[in-house]
Formats: structure tokens, C-alpha cells, sequence
């Protein structure tokens, strides 16, 4: 196999991930599909990354180490290092399945007309336990291009695309905070036939030491900007510093930790009904951020019985795909209750 020209570079920026990246590296490596590069953009990492890094001894392994300069400036390095003509997005903190490039390369290569394929992601909490099942919302072509510029179509690190494609609308924007992918899909979907496998071919880790955190839990004013310009699909340099100034000032443990148990809560209640499960991280939310009203609500909520939490669940969703919902009432939130953007 010549290293110097894989057929697929496995693509994964790395900033203190050294608790998780051993593991993410060891999936990459013992793919049933083997001719590609692992490219790992180490972005001035202060823990112990770089020496789990150098752990393994494989050359399809290659380092770019920088400065701290953010994940869109990493992918941007390292699609322009990569050898590959296609890319396969991964994170450090993931964990691919055996045969995970090997069904995404054999659907693009046979499908040459597609420029994204992404796929369906089983969610783990920090210690690698089984969360939910995540669907895409739209499958086809035709279903993605329906979809509201509001939601993200695919998991970014389950995403496999072509590289001169994502080179020709300039790579991921650095002035979109924790949301360059969204922001990078809703400039391509318009030109670009793409699509989603139903098939979970990652494991995605919710981790609360992510820069990405529950989208409810960010500030109204970051939100706004945030859908703002994914309408418009542009961000101005203003725009850009002042979502990188809220970001860096949510970047708290306690936030962090506080999203993290609030969207465990959530997900054991709409995703995978647990209830105990769901009370003991929405009470640990609460006591981490008591003021957080709607955490008191999914509470309640998790007394109901599953038939009756479902029930309500299809409920919000009709009257918020319908703008049924009046305003100041609690289901107003609309999927705010019930979803996570990643």
C-alpha cells in the first residue's frame, strides 16, 4: 500500500484529548478498510496528547502539531496536508466501527455523483456507555435538501466527502463557532448531491470537556447570530468575535458539566426511556445550575409513564413543526425540550 497516495485521509484535530484519543487512534487503525492516512492535527495541546500519540508506531500515522488556533483552523491545516481524495472526518474523543470507511467508501466510489455521505451515530456518555441512537433527519438527497437551514444534516465526525469539494467554498469558516460544519453544509447543500446511511458507523462521545455543549444552553444573543447566519450563509468579522467572546466566556466547568447532565437528562427521557437514569443527571444538573427553570419541568416530566412521555414528546413536535405553539408557554421552546444540536 503507498502511503503517498491513500485512497481515504482519516482527518482528526485534537486539543486535550488524551483521556479519549487512544482509543479513537485504535478504532481508526483496526478498520477492515486499510489504505488510508490517519492525519492527526494536534492543536497545542497542554495535557498529554501528543504522548499518547506517539504510543502507536504506524505509518499511515501522520502529526501536524500548531498552535491553539480552534478546530475549523485544524481542519483547514489539514485539508490542505491531506493526501487523500477523499476525507473522513473523525474526532478525538470518538470511536469509529470496524467497517466504517469501508461501507462509506464503497457507496461514494459507487455513487460518484455524491459529494457528502454521513451516517447514523450511537451516542456514549463520557465513560463509553450507551446513550441513544441517533437518526439523521433526512436520508436522500431530496430529504436533506428539505431540511430547515436550522438543522444540521450530519454528524460531522461521521461524515466521509470529497476533498476539492469542501477546498471549493474555502474550507470551514473560522469565524463560525462551534458550528463551522453547519455553517460549511448549509453553503454547500444547494450545488452538491449528498446523503445519509441509516446505519450507526461511529460512536460519538458526549463529553463534557467538548468546546461543542447543549445549544439550549448557550445565550440567546449567540443563538440568534448563530441562525442568522446560517439564513444568509455569511459571517461578518464582527459577527465572529462576538460568538467567539460568549463562547470563551461559557467555557466554565460548571457550564460544561451543567450542559452535559442536562442533555444526559433529556436523552434518557426522549431517546432511550430510562427515568431513574434521566432524574439522577437532571438532578445533578440542577445542582450545578439551580436556576435553570426548564431542567425542573423535564423532571416532572420523568414521573410520566413512557406511553404518556411519548405521547406528550409527538405532541411538541407536531405543534412546533405547525407554529401551533403559543407564546410564553412552556412548550414554546419547541424542540428546545426535546433536542440536541451537535
Amino acid at each position: 500500500m503507498g502511503m503517498s497516495e491513500p485512497k481515504i485521509t482519516v482527518l482528526m484535530p485534537a486539543y486535550n484529548a488524551g483521556k479519549f484519543i487512544g482509543e479513537a487512534i485504535r478504532s481508526v487503525l483496526g478498520q477492515s478498510f486499510s489504505d488510508f492516512e490517519l492525519l492527526i492535527v494536534n492543536d497545542g495541546s497542554t495535557d498529554g496528547t501528543l504522548s499518547v500519540i506517539q504510543t502507536f508506531d504506524d505509518e499511515r500515522i501522520t502529526v501536524i502539531n500548531q498552535a491553539n488556533k480552534g478546530i475549523a483552523a485544524a481542519l483547514n491545516i489539514g485539508l490542505r496536508y491531506a493526501k487523500a481524495f477523499y476525507i473522513a472526518r473523525f474526532d478525538a474523543d470518538d470511536i469509529c466501527y470496524p467497517d466504517r470507511l469501508k461501507i462509506q467508501y464503497e457507496f461514494i466510489t459507487s455513487n460518484p455523483d455524491f459529494s457528502i455521505v454521513g451516517s447514523g451515530a450511537d451516542y456514549v456518555d463520557l465513560y463509553g456507555n450507551y446513550v441513544f441512537t441517533h437518526q439523521p433527519d433526512g436520508f436522500t438527497n431530496a430529504q436533506i435538501q428539505q431540511l430547515s437551514y436550522k438543522i444540521c444534516p450530519f454528524i460531522h465526525s461521521g461524515v466521509l466527502y470529497k476533498k476539492e469539494t469542501i477546498l471549493g467554498y474555502g474550507g470551514y469558516n473560522e469565524r463560525a463557532y462551534t458550528y463551522e460544519d453547519h455553517f460549511l453544509w448549509a453553503n454547500i447543500l444547494k450545488n452538491e448531491k449528498v446523503c445519509n446511511l441509516a446505519q450507526p458507523l461511529i460512536k460519538v462521545r458526549l463529553n463534557p470537556d467538548s468546546v461543542t455543549i447543549d445549544e439550549k444552553w448557550r445565550t440567546n444573543t449567540f443563538r440568534s447570530i448563530k441562525y442568522s447566519t446560517l439564513k444568509k450563509c455569511f459571517i461578518s468579522k464582527n459577527e465572529g468575535l462576538k460568538l467567539l467572546e460568549i463562547g470563551k466566556k461559557q467555557h466554565s466547568h460548571r457550564i460544561k458539566e451543567g450542559a452535559y447532565y442536562a442533555l444526559l437528562g433529556k436523552k434518557y427521557l426522549w431517546n432511550n426511556y430510562q427515568p431513574q437514569k434521566a432524574r439522577t443527571n437532571l438532578l445533578k444538573t440542577l445542582s450545578i445550575s439551580p436556576f435553570h427553570v426548564k431542567n425542573y419541568f423535564l423532571l416532572l416530566l420523568s414521573f410520566l409513564p413512557e406511553k404518556a412521555l411519548t405521547s406528550f414528546y409527538k405532541a411538541v413536535k407536531i405543534s412546533a413543526a405547525n407554529n401551533t405553539i403559543l407564546p410564553n408557554n412552556p412548550l414554546t421552546e419547541r424542540k428546545e425540550l426535546l433536542d440536541y444540536d451537535r
